[in-house]
């Protein structure tokens, strides 16, 4: 039997559909994780906190095959995983609409000042004018990362008619998509810049006070990627001198944030603790559906989906 250790959350979804030769132990707490790792083959190891998991991953010395809902793991210890050759599938797609819904609230949030008019609702304050005026129509967005998230999310745009320019690793006949060596000289055309790039080598930084110096006065950067992407101090300082008019971050570097980090306090600063993912009551299933077939497929030794490669980071 192929021991698979599976957190209890998805239980209900999975262990009806384990094939033959597959068995599931399921952990409760992340102690129990901790013990069931050296023996499984098969590992979800899936919690809140990223040292648990890490650890289990040092500890899952028969691992063939490690299983993820998250996206971005770049927090595992990578090297290893390849040293020992397993094989990862991550969650790539699984919070694609969630996340995609999310920027756009970002965005409308900041576009009609939404925040001043929940903070006057809470006075019980009647506003006779409108705190934001911003319209998304007919605005201009540069969108780093077309992948599934990027994907949903430019159809997104698209809708609320955002001229929507992507970045993507090979330029196009397309006017409205550009080459990885392009977009620093065009920061100065777009009013949205929306990070939905991989956490990598070569994106860490990759948004630093240079870039930002180039962005117009009225740009508003959206991340909803990794902290890693943006030099945060560089960004504090534009924010604070008004480089540019905002920052929509969902992720922040580190997290949690420090309740003494000046994000917290800056005005033009929206931090939204890295929710966007869970704001959704789709993603156990979800994931749990992906990681079903994918037991068949391993079963049988079919390729699985997706695969994340630990040399490139995503």
């Amino acid at each position: 039997m192929t021991v698979a250790v599976i957190n209890e959350l998805v239980r209900e979804f999975v262990e009806p559909h384990l094939p033959d030769g597959i068995e599931g132990r399921f952990y409760t707490s992340i102690d129990e994780m901790l013990d069931l790792a050296p023996e499984a083959e098969i590992g979800w190891f899936d919690v809140n906190e990223i040292p648990p998991m890490i650890d289990a991953v040092e500890r899952a010395g028969k691992l063939r095959w490690l299983n993820s809902m998250y996206a971005g793991l770049d927090f595992l210890p990578l090297d290893l995983l390849q040293q020992r050759g397993v094989t990862i599938t991550n969650g790539t797609g699984i919070n694609a609409i969630a996340i995609s819904e999310y920027v756009l609230m970002l965005m409308l949030t900041h576009a009609k000042g939404y925040r001043e008019v929940v903070r006057a609702q809470d006075r019980c304050e009647w506003l006779f004018d409108s705190p934001g005026k911003r319209e998304l129509a007919g605005s201009r967005a540069l969108l780093l990362g077309y992948g599934a998230i990027g994907q949903e999310v430019a159809k997104r745009l698209a809708g609320f008619g955002v001229q929507t320019t992507i970045v993507r690793r090979s330029a196009s006949d397309d006017a409205n998509v550009i080459g990885p060596d392009e977009w620093r000289v065009r920061l100065g055309e777009f009013d949205w810049i929306i990070l939905a790039l991989p956490a990598t080598p070569e994106t860490e930084g990759m948004i630093g006070a240079s870039e930002l110096s180039a962005m117009k006065r009225e740009a508003v950067l959206v991340n909803i990627a990794r902290g890693s992407l943006i030099d945060q101090a560089a960004l504090v300082t534009a924010l604070e001198d008004r480089t540019i008019e905002a920052a929509l971050l969902d992720v922040t570097e580190p997290e949690p944030l420090p309740k003494d980090h000046l994000l917290w306090q800056l005005e033009n600063a929206h931090v939204t603790m890295h929710l966007s993912g869970r704001a959704q009551d789709k993603m156990y299933v979800r994931s749990a559906e992906r990681f079903v077939d994918n037991l068949q497929r391993f079963i049988a030794g079919e390729p699985m989906s997706p695969i994340f490669d630990p040399g490139r980071g995503y």
